[in-house]
């Protein structure tokens, strides 16, 4: 890669002094060093990093990283309010940092993340309510479009194969918000404290 830019260099060096001799293509290293840290100062962005892949597409979200997504998203989590006890899901341990993952963006560059929540008890009924909550207050507190991937944790719930399916399907999703009653549910668990 280093003798590219070099190579590089050298070329755009001979095409502006075409007329001097031989000599001038022989650019002593440190010349050389000079020119292409001016040159990659030149191309960087304001933090002096060029994003690419994944970074550049949070970059363009207004993310400096996925750990700036993810804290950004558990922020939005960590005031819902479980629907029976008068306890946020933060403090009932329902939502953590560690259950928020940044996953690979989809093949038209629509970023991809990945909540894992993990109710109180095995056995709760209302683990369907709160995925609803989750999936509500991330779509709503964030001003771009992300693909939402919300699971419960893995063994932490009895029927969590089928909650899964109806917390991350689009139909039952907007069937569940058009019920006046479940919409005023979801509604009093995610508002914001004043």
């Amino acid at each position: 890669m280093l003798s590219y830019i070099k190579r590089k260099l050298s070329e755009s060096d001979s095409g502006v002094a075409s007329g001097s001799s031989s000599n001038s293509n022989n650019i002593n290293s440190t010349t050389v060093a000079a020119e292409i840290v001016r040159k990659t100062s030149e191309m960087s962005l304001d933090s002096g990093v060029i994003a690419f892949g994944e970074d550049a597409l949070l970059h363009e979200l207004g993310y400096r990283n996925a750990t700036d997504l993810q804290e950004t998203i558990y922020d939005l989590l960590r005031t819902i309010r479980d629907p029976e006890k008068p306890c946020t899901l933060e403090d009932l341990n329902v939502i953590y940092e560690d259950g928020i993952f940044v996953m690979t963006p989809t093949r038209s560059n629509v970023s991809v993340v990945r909540i894992e929540f993990n109710p109180t008890v095995p056995h709760c009924s209302l683990a369907t309510l709160i995925g609803l909550c989750i999936r509500i207050k991330v779509e709503r507190g964030l001003p771009h479009n992300i693909k939402l991937d919300i699971y419960i944790k893995k063994g932490a719930h009895q029927t969590e194969e089928e909650i899964n399916k109806q917390i991350n399907d689009k139909e039952r999703i907007a069937a569940a918000m058009e019920n006046p009653n479940l919409r005023e549910l979801v509604e009093n668990c995610i508002k914001d404290e004043e």
